[in-house]
């Protein structure tokens, strides 16, 4: 009778083991996008002010809820604790990766920037770039700016499928696309446009 007591826990363990696995490291991956997006834009902007000191200078204590997601689960049942250490680190530093981005930044700063500096262009609320106004567009600059905007949107959709892949979880493409698409609006300069909620802004 003793020896079937202790499959419950151990059930339990385990289905905690995988959901710690599998679960989309969403803070990983947004810091992950502000490089990738940071070194194709260039001209860095300032970064964010550091955050006030926690009362009385020390460092603040985890909550419960932080401490028991970091419990190693599979050591307890003596399983080994490679796949529970934490979230996983979101690496952009693959050869595909970096060719895309290499590509991307080249593109911007031949072809798209100043599009973004004229108000011509603008990045979608999916994660890619839009010609909102071609008026603004030099006519004879307008079929290689939709050329390079056709290019870049392509670019795009890869470097979110292979950020996916080379992270061993083809299925968080769509949710990568949903973190870059907010860090390109982030990232926009001052008087370039985006889509928010359907309508176009300019920061």
């Amino acid at each position: 009778m003793r020896r079937w007591m202790g499959i419950p826990a151990t059930a339990v363990l385990l289905t905690a083991c995988v959901t710690i696995n599998v679960y989309f490291p969403a803070a990983e991956a947004k810091e992950a996008a502000k490089e990738f997006v940071e070194k194709v834009i260039g001209d860095e902007v300032s970064p964010p002010a550091p955050a006030p000191p926690t009362p009385g200078g020390s460092a603040s204590l985890p909550s419960p809820v932080d401490a028991l997601a970091r419990i190693d689960f599979l050591s307890l049942v003596g399983i080994g604790a490679a796949h529970a250490q934490g979230q996983p680190d979101i690496t952009i530093k693959t050869p595909a990766i970096q060719a895309i981005q290499a590509r991307m930044a080249a593109r911007f700063d031949a072809q798209l920037r100043t599009g973004f500096d004229a108000g011509a262009l603008g990045f979608a609320s999916d994660g890619t770039i839009v010609v909102r106004d071609a008026g603004k567009l030099e006519l004879k600059d307008r079929v290689a700016v939709n050329q390079a905007v056709a290019d870049d949107n392509r670019d795009r959709k890869a470097v979110y499928r292979e950020v996916a892949v080379a992270n061993g979880h083809p299925e968080w493409e769509a949710q990568i696309r949903d973190v870059f698409a907010k860090q390109w609006i982030a990232s926009a300069r001052d008087g370039w446009w985006y889509q928010s909620g359907g309508a176009w802004k300019q920061k």
